[in-house]
């Protein structure tokens, strides 16, 4: 019952708001029809970031961890685009290729969020694009500074 009041919570807020979409040329562009994020007010829903480096448009090399590491470098430059930081992450989607690289991806998640971490759902899939093996989306609320 409690989630379902916070879930109209955040849609009634989103229906006062209007749209903006959030883009930051230090992050990858978008590999198809889709925003790096949307702002609403001041939440602010982030498009599936991989280990992709803004430059080359290829993934980084050095397996989980450093495709985790770019990955959240690519979150926190559309995040900084839409005048938030990780500290303002309240929820992660983690995507992963093999969940037996989960204590590796783990180990670099964690130095990449704040204490309190936010909510976290991390599930297997089949494949990513380009290959990739993870893909984070997170959802962030700008703190009033």
């Amino acid at each position: 019952m409690r989630a379902l009041a916070l879930a109209l919570c955040l849609v009634a807020g989103c229906a006062t708001h209007a749209r903006v979409a959030v883009e930051s040329p230090a992050a990858p562009r978008p590999i198809g029809p889709y925003s790096q994020a949307i702002r609403v007010g001041d939440q602010i829903w982030c498009a599936g970031q991989l280990g992709v480096d803004p430059a080359s448009g290829e993934l980084v090399l050095g397996g989980i961890v450093a495709e985790t590491r770019r990955a959240f470098e690519n979150v926190e430059a559309v995040l900084a685009a839409a005048g938030a930081t990780r500290d303002d992450i309240v929820a992660v989607n983690a995507y992963l290729t093999d969940l037996a690289e989960f204590a590796d991806f783990n180990a670099e998640f964690a130095k990449h969020v704040s204490t309190p971490p936010p909510a976290r759902a991390t599930v297997q899939v089949a494949k990513l694009p380009k290959n990739a093996r993870v893909e984070l989306q997170v959802v962030a609320v700008r703190a009033k500074r």
